[in-house]
């Protein structure tokens, strides 16, 4: 990056984030690893962005055996998200911006835009 020049593209770790320059949103791909679904059939992100519908955002799987997806989102928010995995267990994102607890004893995932 150029001093002075703001990074449109940003990647941390297992998740990236780009601004879109002609309206404020941003394409954010989420990556799961297969780590933390080895034997995985379907994950789904669920969150605040898709009124936690399990079936509103199903991830593809790639060869390497991850999961991805990418979504438009509205900037200058927080989004609270989890991984739905096989409709029956919840993980976190490992690369999540930060984690807010959540009514059910545990941490959602959060983003921030």
């Amino acid at each position: 990056p150029v001093a002075g020049k703001p990074v449109k593209s940003l990647e941390v770790a297992g998740i990236k984030k780009q601004y879109l320059k002609s309206r404020s949103a941003c394409k954010v791909t989420f990556k799961l690893p297969k780590e933390a679904a080895p034997h995985a059939q379907k994950v789904s992100i669920v969150g605040d962005f898709n009124n936690w519908d399990g079936g509103a955002a199903v991830m593809n799987r790639l060869k390497s055996g991850d999961f991805t997806i990418t979504l438009e989102l509205e900037t200058g928010r927080e989004y609270c998200y989890r991984y739905l995995i096989d409709a029956t267990k919840w993980e976190n994102d490992w690369c999540a911006d930060r984690y807010r607890p959540n009514p059910f004893g545990c941490d959602d995932s959060v983003i921030i835009l």
